[in-house]
């Protein structure tokens, strides 16, 4: 599994990931090989089982939450980098979400966070 000076340096890597497509569409676009209709039309579909996508979830079921970078395609989800939170963001994090577990969709702080170590 890769950690984030890895990623950092993979370029052709963070070419691929899509910031927008959250944990929740990625599940209703593979597993039920549907599109995804956003405000403007058809924002993302699966031709075939080629299609590939990678991006990022929060993960709070251990006890420090932890952003994946997962790459799913319709026959499995596999995460290719694990980047726990800092301990600031950690407490905002969990704040903002009730301290529930969960998987989540990376979102303002912590996106932001991430964007500046992966592009800085």
């Amino acid at each position: 599994m890769l950690a984030i000076e890895e990623l950092k340096n993979n370029l052709h890597l963070l070419n691929e990931i899509d910031w927008e497509l959250t944990p929740e569409d990625a599940v209703n676009l593979y597993l039920e090989w549907g599109g995804i209709w956003k405000p403007g039309g058809l924002r993302y579909s699966v031709r075939g089982k080629h299609d590939k996508s990678f991006y990022f979830t929060v993960n709070t079921w251990e006890d420090t939450p932890v952003i994946y970078l997962i790459r799913r395609n319709s026959e499995e989800a596999v995460e290719l980098a694990r980047i726990p939170l800092p301990p600031g963001l950690k407490e905002t994090f969990l704040e903002s979400i009730g301290h529930n577990r969960g998987v989540y969709a990376l979102e303002g702080e912590v996106k932001d966070w991430l964007q500046k170590k992966l592009y800085h």
